[in-house]
């Protein structure tokens, strides 16, 4: 009877390729490893919320919104998470990130309608919204303004308007009313320019109701004794007798100095002053 016999497992023999495809599948399963989170990183909210904050302070917007982003992925809760949303907000409305920025203050608005810092995600909309409308030319000559969208502008306005109308006490309000200034303006002379175009071209109700539209939403914009010429014109033209004395009679009260009621055009014919391009 014979007895058991032992069999030897064949060698195993390698070719320098596989050698090689072995060896970077191990290598690319340990870089796996070191970007997971909880092997990289290690730190608490506040370790993270310091380390981006630094960053902010440094005007490294763009390493900023990467460390806040790092921190709500690690911690979607708590007072650091809300926080770092706010701020990065911030970070993208100085990166030159429009959308991302108002995206961001957008989120954190409706997350957190109730929270003490909330008027400040208000005011980064308005700025973003102000900044992206009022360019450094812009700034220096805001005639310039006429002829572009402004929707922009517009929703500065709304975002400024809301803030001071709900947190009157805020400590951006201030700033937000003075922007609101030069935007009223801004929007006043551009509603007179449309406005100016449709006499030009005789369309005397479309003039009329641009007029009007100008003093029931911009009415101490500096351009409402000029809306109230424009209904003149307009409500004489088109055979409105009533209408064109109550707009003439509310300009010479209010604006007694206006060419129209002074009869001083400045050397100006009437034309030249409705089309000043």
């Amino acid at each position: 009877m014979s007895g058991f016999q032992t069999r030897t497992a064949p060698a195993l023999h390698l070719t320098p390729g596989t050698i090689l495809v072995l060896l970077l599948i191990t290598m690319l399963g340990l870089g796996g490893c070191k970007k997971d989170p909880g092997f990289e990183d290690a730190r608490t909210a506040a370790e993270l919320y310091d380390d981006a904050k630094r960053h902010l302070d440094n005007k490294a917007y763009d390493r900023a919104v990467r460390a806040y982003k790092i921190l709500q992925t690690r911690y979607p809760f708590g007072r650091y998470a809300e926080q770092a949303q706010l701020e990065m907000a911030y970070a993208f409305y100085r990166a030159g990130q429009t959308e991302q920025a108002l995206a961001t203050a957008d989120r954190f608005i409706r997350t957190y309608p109730s929270h003490p810092n909330v008027d400040y995600a208000f005011y980064i909309r308005g700025v973003t919204n102000y900044e992206q409308k009022v360019g450094f030319l812009e700034k220096l000559m805001p005639s310039r303004i006429r002829d572009r969208d402004q929707s922009a502008a517009l929703e500065a306005f709304a975002d400024f308007d809301e803030l001071c109308r709900r947190f009157p006490d805020s400590r951006y309000a201030p700033d937000a009313r003075q922007r609101m200034v030069f935007l009223r303006n801004n929007l006043s002379f551009y509603e007179i320019d449309v406005a100016r175009y449709y006499l030009k071209r005789k369309a005397y109700v479309a003039a009329a109701n641009r007029g009007r539209y100008l003093l029931e939403t911009y009415p101490n914009s500096p351009e409402a004794g000029n809306a109230l010429e424009i209904m003149y014109i307009a409500y004489t033209e088109l055979g409105l007798p009533e209408l064109a004395d109550d707009a003439l009679r509310v300009l010479e009260m209010n604006y007694p100095d206006h060419p129209l009621v002074s009869g001083d055009d400045g050397g100006k014919g009437f034309w030249a002053r409705l089309w000043p391009f």
